[in-house]
């Protein structure tokens, strides 16, 4: 009894030291290796398995085996995978079967290139997305543990787990996104794949982020995840990729900024990209930009580049809407401003609000004659909308400094920026000579009302008279206008009240139209437009001409006088007169050195300071496209006299002849001496001594002018100056 007693403690024995062994120390055999083996190659043929011995540790509680094996290798193709372990769990009761099952296997490798890891990958799981990570996959190491677990039937299950650490990645996205220097943490489970962690190089922008996941849902993968970058300047690819989608139009010439972005996109089983969102804050250190807004006229110091500086902003952009929200530091005068901003582009709609304060940095209208007092905070507002294929409307334009303030509301513009329609306009402001404007402009359904106190259009009416700095094709429409301003100002000297009356507008051309104002009780302005048939006759007649005649690049000094002014248009073809009355000039380019050597008046007059009076100027001519053909310029006064004829080619060349007559009064009195005045003067019409002939040629800057000093005057001249004397 004690020989069987210690026969069954010793067995008892054995058989716990024995499990005790199996568990902790297990034992090495290659017994299992040609059925792990054949479990592997089952799955694909041209796999070929090096496995070293096996490890068996026993697992007394779950009644299973743990195989481990260090140091294999996998090939595949030529494809070498170094295995750091292999690990198996075999169920004990499948000993007693006539085939063991293999529930699991797990693998650890060593440092892997990349791609032969994704090509052993799609070995057991060769899916679509699979083989495009292993296209766009171009270089990268990886150490990964994968973890397969297998059904009765010897079927992988969808638990597939991988994770692991890769380094120095490569990866080309559709040839154009390049990721590069990618260091990362990886989990891939059940159609889940969560990358934390991140640091790589895109497209040569250093981002990082912290987790990054993309997941599959029937035929769909969506990708969500954070990515953030430290200050860094953008080069010019970065710009083209990342920036100018979003800013076509802008030439930009430098971009420094930091950032962190939220994004979620969806991709279907073609890789097509979709619902794409986007959460971005922004600082902007530096966002350098060519100015190509042409406001030098409002912003006198405006330099070539805008700078965006220390600018902080919001981007949000959900299905094809992209809104973004910023303020911060301007630079595109001498000194920097500030500006704040919302833009929404709604697929092709667009609206934005901003404004801009100006301190420091000088800010003018010019049309206007206003200046903004140095140091003194101006505020600019602006907001509108721009709807696809429709008008542009400025819903409100406002601008305040101190007391001056200017409004416009629901401003619309066509693509070519013409003005379609004007709810109103508010303007209250000193301009640069302190002189009070206070006007309205009012839209009454194709009625523009235009009234106030006073107002100064003393550059309005010189941009007017030069033309050529007039934009033309600024409305679309048709309208009427009518004014009623209790003074208006001519320049700083004249001005009218009670200036009122009314103007038609077609095709920007005014076709009729009576405006009156009073210099005085007794001096009157009348302006008048009519249609006759096709005949177009304007009228202007102006007590006081100075005003309009002073404007003249070509005539300086020029005092008093009456202007009348009679045109009749017809075809295209303009015939005009003009007269001036009762007035002095001192001087009159090109013919100047001419009048005050012709006339010993003439110096008289001009060193005493008082001009060369002329009691009439008569001016016949013809306008038809850039062409001025003169008929006959006539002059005539105490001191001189002049007959002028010949033809203007606009911005090209001056052509013009005449006459000049000095001393005219002493000419008419020998004239009238019995005798010695028929021998001076002569008997027949035409004439006569004291003439002198000239010529005016040229470009319009570079005129050159020839003299005949003695000439017998002409008939002509003789003829229009005896009907003055008759007249008189």
């Amino acid at each position: 009894m004690k020989i069987i007693l210690r026969f069954f403690f010793f067995i008892i024995f054995s058989l716990i030291l024995f499990v005790v062994y199996f568990s902790i120390i297990g034992f090495e055999t290659s017994r299992f290796n040609n059925q792990i083996i054949g479990k592997i190659k089952s799955y694909n043929q041209n796999l070929d398995v090096d496995l070293k011995e096996i490890k068996i540790v026993l697992d007394p509680i779950k009644l299973r085996l743990n195989i481990k094996t260090i140091g294999s290798k996998i090939t595949n193709k030529g494809k070498i995978i170094e295995i750091e372990n292999l690990k198996s769990q075999l169920p004990i009761s499948s000993l007693f079967k006539e085939k063991f099952l293999i529930k699991n296997l797990e693998i650890s490798t060593k440092t892997l290139d990349i791609k032969n890891l994704i090509s052993f990958i799609r070995i057991f799981h060769n899916k679509p997305e699979i083989y495009l990570l292993e296209k766009m996959v171009k270089k990268g190491f990886i150490v990964a543990d994968i973890e397969l677990n297998f059904d009765d039937d010897g079927n992988i299950k969808k638990d597939l787990i991988i994770s692991g650490l890769i380094k120095d990645l490569k990866v080309e996205i559709f040839k154009k996104y390049k990721i590069d220097q990618a260091n990362l943490i990886f989990r891939y489970k059940f159609n889940t794949l969560n990358i934390d962690n991140i640091n790589f190089n895109f497209n040569d922008l250093k981002l990082k982020t912290r987790n990054l996941v993309l997941q599959k849902n029937q035929k769909i993968f969506k990708v969500k995840g954070e990515i953030q970058n430290d200050f860094t300047d953008l080069n010019e690819n970065q710009i083209d990729l990342f920036i100018k989608p979003f800013f076509p139009n802008l030439k930009i010439k430098k971009i420094r900024l930091n950032s962190k972005n939220n994004f979620n996109f969806k991709l279907n089983e073609k890789y097509r990209l979709s619902n794409l969102e986007i959460n971005s804050n922004i600082t902007l250190d530096e966002f350098l930009f060519i100015n190509d807004f042409k406001l030098n006229k409002i912003f006198p110091e405006a330099t070539n580049l805008v700078n965006l500086k220390s600018n902080k902003l919001s981007l949000n952009y959900k299905k094809k809407s992209l809104e973004i929200k910023g303020s911060g530091a301007v630079l595109f005068q001498n000194k920097e401003d500030k500006i704040s901003y919302f833009v929404k582009k709604n697929n092709k709609d667009l609206e934005f609000k901003g404004s801009i304060e100006i301190e420091k940095n000088p800010l003018q209208l010019e049309i206007l004659q206003f200046e903004k007092k140095l140091n003194e905070k101006s505020v600019i507002n602006v907001e509108g909308e721009k709807k696809f294929n429709k008008d542009l409307i400025f819903k409100n334009i406002s601008f305040k400094e101190l007391d001056n303030k200017l409004k416009i509301n629901n401003l619309k513009l066509n693509d070519k920026f013409q003005i379609i329609d004007l709810k109103n306009i508010e303007m209250f402001y000193f301009d640069k000579a302190n002189n009070i404007n206070d006007i309205k402009i009012i839209d009454k359904k194709n009625l523009y009302s235009i009234t106030g106190s006073s107002f100064n259009a003393d550059k309005i009416i010189s941009n007017l008279i030069k033309n050529d700095e007039v934009k033309k094709d600024i409305f679309k429409k048709n309208f009427k206008v009518e004014i009623k301003i209790d003074r208006l100002l001519l320049d700083q000297k004249h001005s009218l009240n009670n200036f009122k009356g009314n103007l038609l507008f077609k095709n920007e051309k005014i076709v009729d139209g009576n405006i009156i104002g009073n210099f005085s009780k007794n001096e009157k302005f009348k302006f008048t437009i009519k249609n006759i048939g096709d005949e177009k006759i304007t009228t202007l007649f102006l007590d006081r001409a100075k005003p309009i005649v002073k404007r003249y690049s070509f005539i300086k000094g020029f005092d008093e006088g009456i202007l009348d002014f009679y045109s009749s248009q017809k075809n295209n073809v303009s015939n005009s007169t003009l007269k001036i009355y009762d007035f002095k000039l001192k001087e009159l380019p090109a013919l100047t050195k001419l009048l005050t050597l012709a006339s010993l008046q003439g110096i008289a007059d001009l060193l005493s300071g008082e001009g060369i009076r002329f009691d009439e100027f008569e001016m016949n001519f013809k306008n038809k496209d850039n062409l001025m053909t003169i008929e006959e310029i006539y002059a005539i006064g105490p001191a001189i006299s002049i007959l002028m004829n010949g033809y203007i080619e606009k911005k090209k060349l001056v052509s013009l002849r005449g006459t000049l007559v000095p001393a005219t009064t002493i000419n008419k009195v020998i004239g009238s001496i019995p005798i010695l005045g028929k021998i001076l003067v002569g008997s027949k019409t035409g004439e006569g001594v004291f003439g002198v002939s000239f010529k005016i040629k040229g470009p319009p800057n570079n005129l050159e002018t020839t003299v005949n000093p003695i000439k017998t005057l002409t008939p002509r001249f003789i003829t229009r100056t005896l009907e003055r004397l008759k007249k008189n």
